[in-house]
C-alpha cells in the first residue's frame, strides 16, 4: 500500500518537473531569442528582473537534477515491483516429459486469476 502511494507520488514529482522544465527551457532566450522573444521580447527579463539569464540557468540546473533522480527512481522501483507469473507460483511448468503441444493456443482454465 505504501508502495504504491509511493510510486504515484514519484511519477506525480517527475511529472510535474518535466513540465516546469520545458518552459524554463523555452523561456530562454537562445541564439535565435527563445519563446520568450515571440511573446513580446524581453518580458521575461521584466518578470523575474534583471537576472533572469541567470535564474533560468539555475532553475535549468534544478529540474534536469530532480528529473534524472526521479527517472532512476522510477527505474529502480519499476524493477522491483516487476511480477513474473512463473516465479509468483500463479502458473505452473509443463513437465518436461510432457508430451510437445501442437502450435494451436489453448484455452485458460476458470480457475486463473489475472494479476495486473
Amino acid at each position: 500500500m505504501l508502495g504504491n502511494i509511493l510510486y504515484g507520488l514519484v511519477i506525480f514529482i517527475h511529472v510535474a518537473t518535466s513540465i516546469v522544465l520545458i518552459l524554463v527551457i523555452l523561456l530562454q532566450a537562445g541564439r535565435g531569442g527563445g519563446l520568450s522573444d515571440t511573446f513580446g521580447g524581453s518580458s521575461t527579463q521584466t518578470l523575474f528582473g534583471t537576472k533572469t539569464s541567470v535564474f533560468l540557468a539555475r532553475a535549468t540546473a534544478v529540474c534536469a537534477a530532480v528529473y534524472l533522480i526521479t527517472c532512476l527512481t522510477l527505474a529502480v522501483m519499476t524493477g522491483h515491483r516487476g511480477r513474473s507469473l512463473v516465479a509468483g507460483g500463479k502458473v505452473q511448468l509443463p513437465l518436461s516429459g510432457a508430451p510437445a503441444q501442437s502450435g494451436v493456443p489453448q484455452p485458460l482454465p476458470d480457475d486463473f486469476q489475472y494479476d495486473f
